[in-house]
């Protein structure tokens, strides 16, 4: 879990200077301080379990088990990325792994994963879904139809709020009375809140809501409280944008989530500083040779312009349109 936070960092690290330096078009929205919660969710998953992530996704398409290359290159928009250099940032998938896409619509992911816990429920299949979603969507009333779909039909899913506080810029103390995780209780199933700067509290609370969705219990509600140290999006560091205080920033980057697990493993006994470092170099190594894979990949030929956009056949139906 630790390597895994850490590939999520230095991942995002190194979009925020790639942007900067115009080697990736557009721009992203990080996810630098909140990597607790992708890496403790996923990290009680299966690959056969499933989710759908965020336009803040690339720390859960890599805690499931994306690779660095394709995602950099997909990032680039070149053709060996996830989704062939179409998708960018905000819509990568890998249904081989279980990622169900992310996607720019606020909250659009929560009955995507109802859809895939219907599934796995019909077909008799002990796996789960996780829909991601931060405090923005937690008046979105498609995830409030997901959650009350999810609790009458018992589905195997998890809904995690990511909540890092702020809505872009509009702090949630503004828009909602009640804490997100409380909402849960409306709807018949429990709602757990936890610190979601500490992955190991994270990954307790998803092994008990996995427990619970893979025995037929139906859905559970985490709220994880996190914070992005960056941003809501790459483009805010050059309008200087400015809604956070210097004291509130300070006080969220000393709970760390790297650096508090870090110092758990060597007070615990289970490695020293040295090993640390090891497994630091190992993920940048990781991240340089992720890097260089996607600087060398192609980028798509014009020709392939319609290609994954359009079928381009449908089996078991009339040649002509006029035969339908």
């Amino acid at each position: 879990m630790y390597q895994d936070m850490y590939r999520i960092r230095q991942f995002d690290t190194k979009v925020v200077e790639l942007v900067d330096d115009n080697e990736i078009p557009g721009s992203c929205h990080e996810y630098c301080g909140q990597e607790a919660v992708a890496v403790g969710i996923c990290s009680a998953l299966t690959p056969a379990d499933v989710l759908t992530s965020t336009h803040r996704g690339h720390g859960h398409i890599l805690a499931k088990g994306g690779d660095v290359g394709k995602m950099f290159a997909e990032l680039f928009a070149k053709s060996t990325g996830y989704n062939h250099g179409r998708g960018g940032s905000m819509h990568i998938a890998d249904i081989g792994l279980g990622i169900y896409g992310a996607n720019g619509i606020v909250g659009a992911g929560a009955p995507m994963a109802c859809g895939a816990a219907h599934k796995f429920l019909v077909a008799g299949e002990r796996n789960v879904a996780v829909s991601f979603f931060g405090d923005g969507a937690i008046n979105q009333g498609v995830v409030h139809e997901a959650m009350n779909l999810a609790a009458i039909w018992r589905l195997p899913v998890i809904f995690v709020c990511e909540n890092n506080q702020y809505a872009i810029s509009t702090p949630l103390r503004e828009v909602s009375i009640l804490e997100p995780y409380v909402r849960a209780q409306s709807y018949g199933m429990p709602g757990v809140s936890v610190d979601g700067q500490d992955v190991g509290a994270v990954f307790d609370a998803a092994v008990s809501a996995v427990d619970r969705a893979r025995s037929g219990e139906g859905p559970t509600f985490i709220e994880c409280k996190t914070y992005r140290y960056l941003g809501h999006y790459s483009g805010e560091r050059h309008m200087k944008v400015n809604y956070r205080s210097k004291e509130e920033l300070e006080y969220w980057k000393g709970r760390d989530p790297i650096n508090i697990w870090a110092a758990r493993l060597v007070e615990d006994g289970i490695c020293a500083w040295e090993e640390i470092r090891r497994l630091n170099q190992e993920v940048d190594d990781g991240i340089a040779r992720g890097l260089e894979f996607a600087r060398q990949s192609p980028l798509p030929e014009a020709s392939e312009a319609l290609e994954h956009m359009y079928a381009v056949s449908y089996p078991n139906l009339p040649a002509s349109g006029a035969e339908l």
